[in-house]
């Protein structure tokens, strides 16, 4: 091989590379995002001693109104923990969570409320965490979300309803549509 080919090859092989860099370069500059851990979805994570919370947010209709912890808290430890929440103007939840286990707070039939979420709907709050089992405590960022998205319409806190709006409410539509049928047949029979 000639001193010029050696020479016109070693610069092909050189564009070579430089091509292949320019279309890989994004995947070479830029980390893969399989390989970062964050939450694929509205709410926030972290993790504080055996605890590790996830997909943590707080609904509700307003900065002054009551908001509802939603998200899951998992236990790894062998011991039975609570979850304190502290938010904003002194409000406070708990929740118990069993050895080597977890809570669902969706689920749970005892929501975890806070008397005011601190923020309105589609700001960042910043709540206190606290392990009772260690005392560790931390400060932790959660996302204010309102019924906006359909499916958190449900964990919208309310008002308790007074017991004559819940009797008033119930009794009268069952009783009506019950009375109307079976007077209408009794009657028809009768000719």
């Amino acid at each position: 091989m000639t001193r010029g080919r050696r020479g016109k090859l070693a610069m092909a092989t050189a564009a070579l590379g430089i091509g292949l860099l320019s279309v890989t370069g994004c995947g070479y500059i830029n980390a893969q995002q399989t390989t970062e851990q964050y939450s694929a979805s509205d709410g926030t994570r972290t993790d504080l001693g055996p605890l590790q919370l996830r997909n943590m947010m707080i609904v509700s209709d307003g900065e002054d109104k009551p908001g509802r912890v939603i998200g899951a808290v998992y236990n790894t430890s062998a011991n039975d923990v609570t979850l304190a929440i502290n938010g904003a103007g002194g409000s406070q939840t708990q929740v118990p969570v069993k050895k080597n286990s977890y809570v669902l707070l969706n689920d749970s039939a005892d929501p975890a409320i806070l008397s005011t979420s601190g923020g309105k709907p589609g700001s960042l709050v910043e709540v206190t965490i606290r392990e009772d089992g260690t005392n560790l405590d931390a400060k932790f960022k959660m996302p204010v979300l309102d019924a906006t998205i359909t499916d958190y319409k449900k964990y919208l806190p309310t008002a308790e309803p007074t017991s004559s709006s819940t009797a008033s409410g119930t009794a009268t539509p069952s009783s009506t549509p019950s009375e109307t049928p079976s007077e209408t047949p009794s009657e028809t029979p009768t000719p």
